[in-house]
């Protein structure tokens, strides 16, 4: 696969432009050291880092030598320090300040009460204890019946049941994806069965689940002209090596390459958009 460097879409091998945004892809090269896809204007190689460039060579290991623990110098161990002998403080210290004298030392005195300071209306009844918060009154609990539960259970949603194998429809199928025939202004559905669906005209090798052999200037549209490939949501158009050529919206679909189609495309089987059908979604 090549990854688009525009929009990172995944290509197939060999193809030469993106076929989600157009974008012309990268040529790679392999490696010459390791063997891996690498672009061939890259400079190294994103597995190996190998240089690329001419005359580069594989760069050479280099052995890194370990000393050994006999070599390790031993660490030095510093004697210990002697404790040193407390010094005596710088400055005196100063004696304590009571409320009714602010610089004498002496004890207070009968005479002489200590003055309690007003700590204002809200803050001298001080309650005894604080009172407690009551615990919440436990939860009442509803015992479950039997019927209760089987309805519980019953409530889930029923599950689908799985579509039997070959039947199951991608989500662009889903959605009625059709052709509609410019000239004549004629639908066309999608087969909802098929993953892979071929247009052309009536042959032996490949018959065509689109015919379009019925329209005007049918000859021009090879009898293996083109293929639409439904892959999930998408869906792709590729051109199988029809003689007048593949257009989407006047621009020629080269052969090996996919378009991803959108709402509104133009497809013209041949040259001249005498064949032309408009893509929708419904």
């Amino acid at each position: 696969m090549i990854v688009c460097p525009n929009c990172n879409h995944q290509n197939p091998d060999g193809a030469s432009q993106c076929e989600a945004c157009y974008t012309p892809l990268p040529v790679t090269a392999s490696c010459s050291n390791c063997g891996a896809a690498v672009q061939t204007d890259a400079a190294f190689c994103g597995q190996c880092g190998f240089n690329l460039r001419p005359g580069s060579t594989v760069p050479e290991e280099v052995e890194v030598t370990v000393p050994s623990a006999s070599t390790v110098e031993p660490t030095v161990v510093s004697p210990p320090v002697p404790d040193l002998a407390p010094t005596a403080p710088m400055m005196a210290r100063e004696p304590l300040v009571t409320a009714n004298k602010a610089l004498d030392t002496e004890p207070l005195t009968a005479a002489e009460p200590f003055v309690t300071p007003n700590l204002g209306p809200n803050l001298e009844k001080i309650p005894a204890s604080i009172p407690t918060i009551p615990d919440p009154p436990p939860l009442l609990s509803v015992p479950v019946t039997t019927e209760s539960a089987a309805t519980a259970v019953n409530t889930s949603p029923p599950v689908p049941a799985p579509q039997p194998a070959g039947v199951a429809k991608t989500q662009l199928q889903q959605q009625s994806a059709r052709l509609i025939h410019v000239q004549t202004n004629t639908p066309i559905e999608l087969p909802h069965s098929l993953s892979v669906v071929h247009i052309g005209k009536p042959n032996d090798l490949v018959p065509p689940d689109i015919d379009v052999s019925g329209f005007a200037n049918s000859e021009i549209v090879s009898r293996v002209h083109a293929n639409l490939r439904v892959e999930g949501d998408a869906c792709y158009l590729e051109d199988v090596g029809s003689s007048n050529g593949t257009y989407v919206n006047n621009t020629p679909l080269p052969k090996g390459n996919r378009h991803r189609l959108r709402a509104g495309d133009r497809i013209s089987l041949g040259k001249g958009d005498l064949v032309t059908f408009l893509f929708q979604i419904s």
